[in-house]
């Protein structure tokens, strides 16, 4: 009876590791000296990596999508990127444009043009045809909602349409990075149609719940509230990969693993860490020094 009693906490251990591991999610694309789309996804370290971004779009703007360094858009000379997307993905990574950023010139004037944008999204992104497709022929897998600006109307309506896609084959995956300051200003409304696959929700430039040195009450708190009202798959934890990422936020490695990671895994919904970004990553190894943890 004793060989019993060991073997089966040590099943449920492992069941619960099991169930609760997460991936790290890494936003590439707005920094030229960040190394490729496909030497990011060799490294090993990454689950999702977000393309950032298509920064304008919507109420009649021409869309356009800005990978800085990387490639210029405007002579087609992005188009090259479709073979790393495809390396990445034959990795099982997936591989995600972000709409939006800190930065844009975006949103949507009505319910018509959230239909637009999203067919537009499907014809040149992922699994629609166009002869103007920004990244060549590569079909992504998803779209990231990063809306930091702009008006709060009609996120609801462009997520039911981009999911509408699903049902023509190839998965559309949602995924948003709204603010964790709960509900967020931007996105609050489209989270609640419970269609987001992944949300990485951006612990750092607020400090009311964030972690902050020897303190993760304020952090813990908004996760819960995170992990208990918005129906997702799972819910990341956004944070910057440096201390130069982010205006405020940064957790040192020790910190994380040692007191944040354990006090979040617990949730059902807990998918990982989100880090900004590539660049900010390879400055400091944050990714490595994480991954067995996560």
């Amino acid at each position: 009876m004793a060989f019993k009693k060991i073997i089966l906490p040590l099943v449920m251990l492992l069941l619960v590791m099991g169930s609760n591991a997460g991936g790290i999610a890494i936003y590439w694309g707005q920094n030229g000296n960040e190394g490729t789309l496909a030497e990011t996804c060799a490294t090993g370290n990454y689950e999702f990596v977000i393309l950032a971004f298509l920064a304008t779009f919507g109420n009649g703007r021409t869309p356009m999508i800005n990978l800085a360094g990387h490639c210029d858009p405007y002579s087609k000379g992005c188009t090259g990127v479709s073979l790393d997307i495809k390396s990445c993905q034959s990795k099982g990574i997936k591989v995600i444009l972000s709409i939006g950023g800190g930065a844009g010139s975006y949103s949507l004037a009505s319910s018509e043009d959230a239909r637009q944008v999203a067919t537009y999204l499907w014809n040149n992104f992922l699994g629609g045809q166009s002869s103007t497709r920004p990244l060549g022929a590569a079909v992504l897998d998803g779209i990231d909602f990063d809306i930091e600006g702009g008006t709060s109307q009609h996120w609801d309506e462009l997520a039911r349409y981009l999911a509408g896609y699903s049902k023509q084959g190839k998965k559309v995956y949602l995924t948003a990075a709204p603010q964790c300051p709960f509900p967020d200003a931007w996105v609050g409304g489209a989270l609640k149609t419970g269609l987001f696959d992944y949300v990485w929700v951006q612990f750092y430039n607020n400090p009311p719940c964030q972690y902050t040195s020897g303190s993760i009450g304020n952090l813990e708190d908004a996760w819960k509230q995170w992990t208990s009202a918005i129906p997702a798959t799972k819910i990341l934890l956004g944070l910057p990969a440096a201390p130069d990422a982010a205006g405020s936020g940064f957790i040192p490695v020790t910190d994380l693993t040692s007191k944040v990671l354990p006090a979040i895994k617990g949730s059902a919904k807990y998918g990982g860490v989100m880090l900004w970004s590539k660049y900010y990553d390879d400055q400091t190894g944050y990714s490595s020094s994480i991954k067995s943890h996560v």
